[in-house]
């Protein structure tokens, strides 16, 4: 597939990039990670950086300009507030339209003003920073942005309307029910979640409905194991989705946004190591797991998982960037486990490994990223 790139213009003045990362969602850690791969590989010939995180209580901070104190050491995941210059401070993006302008607030100190930025970079995971609020702030403002707009970053964030979206545009997802915060409430209510997950079958998959990374996550093979799983995935959002299990390859597609339209890269297959039941946390970022890029799979097959990676894409209305999870079942039909408008860029993340292999580097793709952001219009389109 070829991927062209515009040439640089040596005379215009370098965009400003605010790389903002961290935020308030049990993917804090994640964030960090992926922004330190993204500030050690973004071109400082063609950009100016300003690294801004947002602490696990939510304030916005300055960040030192160091991505080596963002990796995973030793097993434990990164902090903002360990790599901040300060977390007593407080950043500000632009509030006004047409204002650019980033501030520092210091207690007892007259306000700093950082310099205008052009574009910001959102490398946040989760709720609060992935699900279209962070999105809608910039939309307020008139800030340029990468990747997904309010609505897309929304229903790719909830499993069940993703699911919904979907299935309405005739592709395929599996069996699922919901469990919403006043469904566990009451005697009666978490009577009738068990008799619906027990309907699905085993094995289930009890799911945050509004996280990633794989947290909170549980594969239940006995349904006395039932009300611990939702426990644990209610530690991370008060609305559950409960998966049946289905038996067939993972296999991972990267969409891009191009001139021209959405293209799919090369697919890839989770293929779990380690002893794990399914591609976890821990599977995920610590262990022993990888994705095989390219995916042992048929031209055919290639061919449709491209198709229907870039359908998915376009039914949730995304922009810029998503990588789309599928199943292929045993009898060789397709099923999308889920969308990801902000795929991780750590260092061993599925996303810019599949375009490397497609033909475009990881310097290249952030790149890509941040020109189609410089050139999209703000506000309604």
């Amino acid at each position: 597939m070829s991927i062209e790139q515009t040439p640089p213009n040596p005379s215009a003045p370098k965009p400003r990039v605010a790389v903002v990362f961290g935020g308030r969602s049990s993917e804090h850690g994640v964030s960090v990670v992926t922004a330190g791969s993204v500030l050690k590989a973004i071109d400082r010939e063609k950009y100016d950086v300003l690294p801004i995180g947002i602490t696990p209580e939510g304030r916005w901070a300055l960040v030192s300009d160091e991505p080596a104190r963002m990796a995973i050491t030793d097993g434990r995941m990164p902090d903002v507030s360990a790599v901040a210059e300060s977390v007593d401070g407080q950043v500000a993006l632009p509030v006004a339209p047409g204002d650019r302008e980033v501030v520092l607030s210091e207690p007892g100190s007259t306000p700093k003003a950082l310099g205008e930025v052009d574009v910001v970079f959102p490398l946040l995971h989760g709720p609060w920073g992935e699900d279209g609020t962070l999105q809608g702030l910039l939309e307020l403002s008139g800030v340029p942005y990468v990747g997904n707009g309010v609505l897309s970053s929304a229903v790719g964030m909830d499993k069940e309307f993703t699911k919904r979206i979907l299935a309405s545009h005739g592709l395929g997802v599996g069996r699922y029910t919901i469990v919403r915060p006043r469904d566990w409430e009451t005697a009666d209510g978490r009577a009738a979640v068990r008799e619906r997950a027990a309907g699905l079958g085993l094995p289930l998959f009890v799911k945050p409905c509004r996280a990633g990374s794989s947290m909170g996550i549980t594969k239940v093979k006995d349904l006395a194991d039932l009300d611990a799983a939702i426990e644990e995935a209610r530690r991370h959002d008060p609305k559950l989705i409960i998966e049946a299990g289905v038996t067939g390859r993972e296999i991972e597609c990267g969409v891009l946004e191009f001139e021209d339209g959405p293209r799919a890269s090369v697919p890839g297959e989770i293929m779990v190591g380690g002893g794990y039941e399914f591609y976890d946390f821990e599977a995920k970022y610590i262990d022993s797991s990888e994705v095989q890029i390219p995916a042992k799979l048929g031209e055919e097959q290639t061919a449709e998982i491209r198709r229907q990676a870039v359908a998915a894409f376009e039914a949730l209305g995304c922009e810029g960037l998503a990588r789309v999870d599928f199943f292929l079942l045993e009898d060789g039909t397709w099923m999308v486990n889920e969308i990801n408008t902000m795929p991780g860029f750590t260092p061993i993340s599925a996303y810019p490994k599949m375009w490397e292999a497609t033909g475009l580097s990881y310097p290249e793709l952030i790149d890509r990223l941040l020109g189609a952001a410089l050139r999209r219009s703000t506000g309604l389109r």
